[in-house]
């Protein structure tokens, strides 16, 4: 599809940067496509848009590391070949390696602590660099070891040498507005944080939570905020349509970022029913994957999930009468991705399977959490959207990490790690635990608004590849069906770079 040749004269005072460097190697992505579509639909509009596209421009990049092998380099050769695909006839600025002699020296000599605080030049490219380094590695507790350490020093030097391309680029182009992909890993975070310097406005965009839609935003995606109106509350025939999908979601009939979860969903065996039977009451617990991308963003009254989970080990010791089920994310034993420091990993090493009152249930494990839920007294979540779910099933649910959902009342958040642990002895103490109705009505019109309104559909004009979960092709479509006049979901996007409008659909898309 040649879209370029339909596009008029670019307008200068509408140009975009867009920068995805994280999302693919080979093949299509997901955020690879949003980007792409994204960016013909604006050159048709009449829109500058400049990709900023990585030239052998990373010693060690994001997808192109081995975690197992860190002197491997990048596959750059096939990277090159699909870019050249994806932005053939696009305008280009291509960046490349470029080492700086003096940072070179300072994080040769540098540990882990002096890489993770490292600043140079004014920029904070330790920080920047930390999130990707958790991400990748598949934990939050990095080693002070060789193979981490060589890793960090690839980041920050390639992290430098993106910051000052990436500024220079900015300088020539004079942009309206940066759209990145994410805006943690350190390529686009490193991107970001230099626009930012230059007072120009950025939106990240992710996964949406419905198949094959983008969320954007000019907040940070990975936290996925999103502004609710009071005045909007659900139809009739809205909550039928939410009902609908609950409906499949509770059997297991979900995907996300095109990756199908639950192969089967098993219910509560006899022995597991007899187990809870035997205890007064029972309380699952819902972790998260530590190194997931959300995670800075949930760390508010606890440092991490793991400190979260020691101190509530010290209470669960202290209440022999509740049966603790202490239930790991799925996506902790992904293929590919499964984490290097797991709960599983926990759960052995403070020896918690080992006491009568704890059950621990396995990331492999297709076991139903919502018959759990349904016989809890409360449920307990780090930042998982379980616990939304949880809460339109009318069920107490208390909180330890900062949620996309805890903007509104939907779960107990205790602003203080103190005032957490004295709310927990509190829910485990009374015999019977009363939320507000308000908390599920609240779960209820969150989650419609997060799948209709702030999740924008692409599935006009992407399927899956057929070869690789998570990955797409392009449709047949015409040029002019990326138009704004053509696609909501386009001039929902275009308003929202152009006008500063908010990235949401004004009316229920396929209802």
């Amino acid at each position: 599809m040649r879209v370029a040749q339909a596009a008029p004269d670019p307008d200068e005072g509408k140009a975009v940067i867009m920068f995805n460097a994280s999302t693919r190697i080979a093949g299509l992505s997901l955020n690879a496509a949003f980007a792409t579509l994204i960016g013909w639909s604006l050159r048709l509009q009449g829109s500058r848009v400049v990709h900023f596209v990585c030239k052998c421009g990373m010693s060690r990049c994001i997808q192109g590391t081995n975690q197992d092998d860190i002197q491997q380099k990048p596959p750059c050769k096939k990277c090159l070949a699909q870019s050249a695909v994806i932005y053939d006839q696009s305008e280009v600025a291509e960046f490349e390696f470029a080492q700086n002699a003096a940072l070179e020296e300072i994080i040769q000599q540098a540990d882990l602590s002096g890489l993770t605080h490292l600043q140079f030049e004014g920029i904070p490219l330790g920080e920047l660099c930390l999130p990707a380094m958790r991400w990748i590695l598949r934990r939050h507790h990095l080693k002070n070891d060789t193979p981490t350490l060589d890793l960090y020093r690839h980041y920050i030097s390639s992290a430098y040498g993106i910051a000052v391309q990436f500024g220079r680029l900015i300088e020539e182009v004079h942009p309206q507005s940066v759209v990145l992909f994410n805006g943690m890993l350190y390529p686009e975070a490193t991107a970001r944080w230099v626009a930012q310097m230059h007072h120009v406005p950025v939106y990240t965009h992710e996964v949406g939570l419905s198949p094959y839609s983008v969320f954007m935003t000019d907040g940070d995606a990975t936290a996925y905020p999103v502004e609710i109106s009071d005045d909007f509350q659900l139809t009739s025939q809205q909550n039928q349509r939410l009902d609908a999908y609950l409906s499949n979601r509770f059997k297991g009939n979900f995907s996300m970022a095109g990756v199908q979860f639950w192969p089967e969903m098993k219910g509560l065996d006899e022995k597991m029913k007899a187990k809870i039977n035997s205890f007064q009451q029972v309380v699952p617990i819902f972790t998260n994957v530590i190194f997931d991308t959300s995670q800075p963003h949930a760390n508010v009254i606890f440092p991490h999930m793991f400190a979260w989970l020691d101190d509530v080990l010290t209470v669960i010791k202290k209440h022999p009468e509740t049966l603790f089920v202490i239930r790991a994310h799925p996506d902790e034993s992904r293929s590919g991705k499964a984490s290097r420091e797991s709960v599983a990993d926990w759960v052995r090493d403070r020896q918690a399977d080992g006491l009568d009152n704890v059950v621990f249930i396995g990331p492999d494990e297709y076991f139903s959490s919502y018959e759990m839920i349904q016989l809890a007294k409360f449920v307990m979540i780090f930042n998982s959207t379980i616990g939304l779910e949880a809460a339109i099933l009318g069920a107490p649910v208390l909180c330890a990490g900062k949620a996309r959902f805890t903007q509104l009342d939907t779960v107990i958040f205790p602003k203080t790690r103190q005032a957490y642990l004295n709310k927990l002895e509190e829910l485990l103490g009374v015999e019977d635990v009363q939320v507000p109705d308000t908390y599920s009505q609240n779960a209820r019109r969150f989650l419609y608004y997060q799948l209709y309104r702030t999740s924008l559909p692409f599935d006009r004009f992407i399927e899956p590849d057929g070869i690789w979960p998570g990955f797409v092709r392009l449709r047949d479509f015409s040029p002019k069906d990326l138009l704004p006049e053509q696609s909501p979901v386009l001039r929902v996007i275009s308003e929202g770079l152009f006008q500063e409008k908010a990235f949401l659909l004004s009316s229920d898309l396929g209802s």
